[in-house]
């Protein structure tokens, strides 16, 4: 990507399909033989400290994204005029092939992003309620905080208000913010990692995507899986289903 550096080769980026299996939380992955097993002295050299936001820094029981796949799966159809089943399944393709639905639009029929990302993210909150605890653990941590999410910054911010987090954050990117490259391309990773001056190897990720921490792996990065079941591959090296209790094992 033009005068950005590049962390990664885009075009070698490989596909990492997520493969769950259970596991206990806070775990290491045993690709990784050579890393500490205690979260405090894993990340004691942390600085930068990158979230995604659905069922990341909310709890899948929200289902608050199950509210935006309805409304994707809508614009699917109004969009190229099929019938719901056929828009069903090709939200999904897009997801699985593109990383999200918008960049399968995009490519595939060249739909503008804009108007895409403000009614699809147009859902009620009601599902959400703040979290004291984890927006202690969250203002704990040392160093700069961002939220990157696939979704848009203004449907962030209306989350992080709906769970008591505004405020804690230095940055809050979206998909626009990486000219709607989505995770788990490498050039969206590129563009905002120095959009925000990060350095890998002082970072950390947390998602729920597991496909969206291979390339933070790749960069020298921390990676955490926040999910109910772990996904088997080697760009996992930890794992949790309560990021709250997670955050708080990081900070003495």
């Amino acid at each position: 990507m033009g005068g950005l550096f590049c962390f990664l080769c885009p075009n070698n980026t490989p596909k990492h399909p997520a493969r769950l299996a259970l596991i206990a939380p806070l775990h290491l992955a045993p690709a990784h033989p050579t890393k500490t097993s205690m979260p405090y002295d894993a990340f004691s050299h942390v600085t930068h400290w990158v979230f995604d936001l659905d069922n990341t820094l909310y709890p899948p029981e929200a289902r608050l994204f199950d509210l935006i796949e309805v409304r994707m799966t809508d614009w699917v159809m109004q969009t190229l005029r099929v019938e719901r089943a056929e828009a069903d399944r090709l939200r999904s393709h897009y997801w699985h092939t593109h990383g999200t639905t918008l960049a399968g639009l995009m490519r595939e029929h060249d739909v503008d992003p804009a108007p895409y990302l403000t009614d699809v993210h147009d859902i009620s909150m009601d599902s959400l309620t703040p979290d004291p605890a984890l927006a202690a653990r969250i203002r704990a941590l040392p160093g700069r905080r961002i939220v990157y999410t696939n979704g848009s910054a203004p449907y962030a911010e209306r989350v992080l208000e709906a769970r008591g987090l505004t405020g804690l954050f230095d940055a809050i990117y979206g998909v626009e913010h990486a000219g709607f490259l989505p995770k788990p391309e490498a050039g969206a990773f590129n563009a905002i990692f120095t959009k925000d001056g990060l350095t890998p190897q002082t970072a950390a990720m947390f998602e729920d995507d597991a496909r969206n921490l291979a390339v933070p792996h790749d960069l020298g990065m921390r990676t955490v899986h926040v999910a109910p079941t772990r996904a088997d591959a080697p760009h996992v090296q930890f794992h949790t289903d309560d990021l709250s209790s997670f955050l708080k094992s990081l900070v003495r």
